[in-house]
Parts: structure tokens; sequence; C-alpha cells
């Protein structure tokens, strides 16, 4: 009985051809794809971007156009994104000046502040009628600032400086200085009451207002303590009313006609 074999004989020497396998049946990942050689290199995409924003409608020429027509438009006329970036560049300038100049001013402020002489209680360092008001107020702080985290000193010329505002700008009749001024003076005057000695307390407290009332003439100028009475008088303009009149034409009556016209008669 014959057998039947459909398999191919193996021959010694002969390579055999598989058959194709599919990636995608065996579960393995697709192959990148090969790029393409046509495309051009992205050198030669960016210079040629780069050539048409530089056109006369392109993105960098509209730029530069208001870049260069920005001082001759000024302020309101330049694009919007001009003022934004010289706004933000201001605002960095500024920034860094008062970062670099904090150290400086805070000195500067420390120096101006501890500027007046120790504070010291009964330590006469005024002389002559000043001494009669200056000792009690100097008194008075050193001896009530023993418990502030600053000094006495600092305490005093600030009381200076604040005096000096008042008197300076009451004087160009600010509203707010006279107010600080007329606060200033009530509490020197009650400062100089608690601290004088007994003795001479009513004395110092006389002087110390009269003091602050001489300087007031200077602080309080121009301001009066007489009531303000506004009268306002209405007068009701004259009105001006135009009229141009016309004379009547005269009629003419039958009487005034012509002896020479005579109505047309049919012969």
């Amino acid at each position: 009985m014959t057998d039947h074999n459909d398999r191919t004989p193996h021959v010694p020497g002969q390579r055999q051809e598989s058959p194709a396998v599919d990636g995608q049946a065996l579960g393995l990942p697709e192959a990148p794809p090969v790029p393409s050689l046509d495309k051009e290199p992205r050198l030669e995409a960016l210079r040629k971007w780069w050539d048409a924003a530089w056109n006369d409608d392109g993105f960098l020429h509209g730029r530069w156009e208001d870049l260069r027509r920005a001082p001759e438009l000024g302020w309101h006329g330049m694009a919007n994104w001009v003022k934004t970036t010289l706004g933000l560049a201001g605002i960095c300038a500024v920034l860094t000046l008062l970062d670099g100049a904090t150290d400086v001013l805070a000195d500067t402020l420390h120096r101006l502040l501890t500027a007046a002489p120790r504070v010291q209680v009964g330590a006469d360092t005024s002389n002559g009628v000043f001494a009669v008001i200056d000792q009690p107020i100097r008194t008075y702080i050193a001896a009530h600032s023993a418990a502030l985290p600053i000094s006495a000193s600092t305490i005093y010329t600030v009381w200076q400086l604040v005096g000096i505002f008042g008197l300076v700008g009451g004087f160009f009749r600010s509203s707010g200085a006279r107010l600080t001024w007329t606060a200033w003076g009530a509490a020197s005057i009650a400062m100089v009451w608690d601290a004088a000695p007994d003795e001479g307390r009513t004395i110092a407290t006389g002087l110390a207002v009269l003091a602050w009332t001489a300087a007031s003439a200077f602080a309080l100028r121009g301001l009066s303590l007489r009531p303000a009475i506004f009268t306002h008088i209405h007068n009701a303009a004259p009105a001006f009313e135009p009229h141009i009149h016309l004379p009547a034409p005269a009629a003419s009556g039958a009487d005034d006609a012509p002896d020479n016209v005579h109505p047309l008669q049919k012969r």
C-alpha cells in the first residue's frame, strides 16, 4: 500500500523558505515609520519663518513698527504691549532702587531720631527761659519711657519734629498740621504741669501756655473765631425778548382805482 506523504522531503544543502509571519498576530509592537528623505531640515524651516516674519505683514515687522513709532505717537497712541513693557520695566527699576536704598534710609532715619542728646532725669541741658519749659518735658519723657522699646532721646526727637511739622504746616494753612499743632501744644502743657517742681508748677505752666500761644500766631495765621456768614442775594437777570413788528399793508378800496382803467367790453 502506497503511503501518501504531503510533506516536502528534506534535501541536504538546500535552504527552505519559511512562510511570512505577521507581527501583529504575534503581539509585537509596530516598527516606527522611517522618516522620509524629502522633508526639509529644521534650520531651513526656521530660516523661512524668519524671512516671513520680517515681511511687510509679518509679526516681527509689526512689532518693530510699534517700537519705531512709539516716540512720535506718545503714551496715549503707542501700542498696548509697549505700554505694558515700559510699565513693568519702571516697576522693576523702582523695586530695585528701593531694595538697595532700604538700608541707607533705615540708617539715616535712625541717625536722625537719635541726633538729640540723651534725656536724663534732673539733667539741666538747657538754659534760660527755655529751660523752664524744656526741662520738665525732658524729665517727663525720661520718667515714662523706661518700659518702651525705644530710647527717651528718640521720643524727645520725635516730639520736636512733630512740633516743627505743626508749626510749618500750619503756617501754610494745612488743616491737618493745625490739628497736630493744637494736640502737640496741649500735650506739651500737660507734661510741663506734671513734671515741673511743685513750687514753680504754676509759673512753668503759664510760660508754656504763653509760648505756645505766641507760636500759634504763625501756625494758626488767618484762622478766625468769628462765624462766617454768607449772604446770597439772588437778583433775577433782566429778560430781553426782541420782537419784530411789521406794519400790515393798507387795504385798497374801490375809490382808489384810477380813472383810466376800464374793464374790457365785448363789442
